[in-house]
């Protein structure tokens, strides 16, 4: 070969327009306890009325995951999972008790060490100080929906706004005007919604007022065919919900007292009974303009809590609440969309979103997750990688969140470190299913006893029609009780199918499934009892 067609070779390979122009960004849009049920294009229970239609776009361009699942169904794990590519007993948060060691390897540090700029933004739910991000800026805990803080490396800095529409406007900055535009990039956009206590953006809340949602048909389940742990839960409607946090009832005489109540509070108001008090003025008059013509109708029926009314009403205003703090997650992604249109990026990005996990709109009565059944297990993923994703696409194949790690790395043309515990996603993403691909997903919930809503520890194994559940440690008869779904034939986990005779040759292979994968991935037992302090 000549010597100068060498050198120009060589040139052209080290020029970083080059290296930025053949390694795609990758654009991770995230949300907390977004449901499928809550995205249009996944269809369910609310697709009359549908606060998704980025969403929707997103999917007719890309590629949606039907059968996309957790590992972990708790907010804080499942983050340190996405980071990790690994289970909670491996990268050692198993629940929101506690810190996160961000010593340990995570996928943005190994982009980082390959050329990407690596930027997060929003919230990320692991307390301490960020790594792996050549720019961080993240909400403290849970975070606020109004005039929310972030934190930086130099410190807290309060922001006025609603939180979903700051993140996108910081998201948004940092591509205009933030990054090393020669270089590739992974931007993480990570919301606060749909979290509770579902606080929806000025401009959404009188959305859906002219709706009566369709009620899930076990809206009013009573746990029959089920264990211990479905009983003995703390997340009903009928019992759990709170009133001025969750359904956001107060009448003058209760705003008046927590008014005082918040004043005395050093700096803003944190909480769910403080999001209220952390509106300006403006903002709180648009709130009440829209709440307190519905707390008025409430209080002039004299509705008795605990009763099947009380169940149908609190059913109707909380996912009201959570599908409008929905939508402005929707906008965000029409934004982003648009900006990588406007800006020549859209053929070499990839956008991806996805959800901690899944929640419970009703179903069982329930709000919340952490179960293993499946409103909570599944979680959204939709992929849009142009020239190699087909548009309108769907996928069948089990994806769990420990993939995600090694298939930003495998998008970037970089190999995984062989500990990480998932499998790349990229075959499935251009239409191929590797013979090999898993047939069957391992799940395990630890915080039991000191966390929220009283579900028992619990793992699990589970394919495309049958599911193999184990609740186990104190608080559980006898140390121990399984169930059994078949999902063809009861997509509802109504009847566990454990103790019957038809099932038995099932149960046993998902069994044997079970041990299989606990010795695959190094399960062990975490202390039934963990004195840490909440995050």
């Amino acid at each position: 070969m000549p010597k100068l067609l060498s050198q120009l070779i060589l040139l052209l390979f080290a020029s970083p327009i080059l290296a930025q122009s053949t390694r795609p960004n990758i654009i991770w849009i995230f949300s907390d306890d977004h449901t499928q049920k809550a995205i249009g294009a996944y269809g369910g229970i609310l697709k009359t009325v549908n606060p998704t239609p980025h969403l929707d776009r997103l999917a007719n361009e890309g590629m949606l995951f039907e059968r996309s699942y957790v590992a972990n169904s708790i907010c804080a794990p499942s983050r340190a999972t996405l980071l990790t590519g690994k289970h909670s007993h491996i990268n050692g948060k198993v629940d929101n008790m506690g810190g996160f060691n961000h010593d340990q390897e995570q996928f943005q540090k190994i982009l980082q060490r390959n050329g990407y700029q690596t930027a997060m933004i929003g919230k990320i739910h692991l307390n301490g100080k960020m790594q792996g991000f050549d720019y961080w800026e993240v909400l403290p805990g849970q975070g606020s929906y109004y005039n929310p803080d972030f934190i930086t490396e130099q410190g807290k800095t309060s922001y006025t706004g609603y939180v979903a529409d700051i993140v996108t406007e910081k998201s948004l900055d940092w591509l205009e005007n933030k990054r090393d535009k020669d270089k590739p990039f992974m931007l993480m956009v990570h919301h606060k919604g749909t979290h509770r206590t579902w606080m929806g953006a000025p401009r959404h809340v009188g959305l859906y007022d002219d709706v009566t949602l369709p009620e899930p048909d076990n809206l009013f389940d009573d746990y029959e065919g089920r264990g211990t742990a479905a009983h003995k839960q703390d997340m009903s409607l009928k019992i759990t919900m709170r009133h001025a946090g969750d359904l956001k009832i107060r009448d003058e005489a209760e705003k008046k007292q927590m008014t005082e109540q918040f004043k005395k509070m050093k700096g803003k108001p944190r909480g769910e009974h403080g999001a209220y008090y952390r509106m300006n003025a403006e903002q709180r008059k648009i709130w009440d303009a829209a709440y307190d013509p519905r707390n008025d109708e409430f209080y002039a029926k004299n509705i008795e809590k605990g009763t099947d009314e009380w169940v149908r009403w609190a059913y109707q205003r909380y996912v009201k609440d959570y599908l409008r703090t929905a939508k402005s997650i929707d906008d965000c992604v029409g934004q982003v969309m648009d900006y990588l249109e406007k800006s020549d990026l859209e053929e070499n990005t990839i956008v991806i979103y996805g959800s901690d996990q899944g929640f419970y709109l009703g179903e069982h009565g329930w709000f919340d997750k952490r179960f293993m059944y499946e409103e909570s297990f599944s979680t959204p993923l939709i992929a849009k990688w142009p020239g190699k994703t087909k548009p309108g696409s769907r996928n069948s194949d089990l994806v769990q969140n420990i993939d995600y790690a090694e298939t930003f790395l495998d998008m970037a043309g970089i190999e995984a470190p062989e500990d990480m515990q998932g499998e790349s996603l990229v075959p499935l993403l251009k239409g191929e299913t590797p013979s090999d691909w898993r047939k069957h997903l391992y799940y395990h919930y630890y915080e039991y006893p000191h966390g929220s809503h009283s579900v028992r520890r619990h793992e699990g194994v589970s394919g495309k029609r049958f599911k193999l559940i184990r609740f186990y440690g104190i608080d559980v008869p006898n140390g121990e009780e399984w169930e059994f779904f078949d999902l063809k034939n009861d997509p509802d986990e109504m009847q566990s199918q454990y103790n019957n005779p038809e099932y038995a040759a099932e149960v046993a292979k998902l069994k044997k499934e079970l041990a299989n994968l606990r010795k695959k991935y190094e399960v062990t037992e975490v202390p039934q009892v963990d004195k840490r302090k909440k995050e």
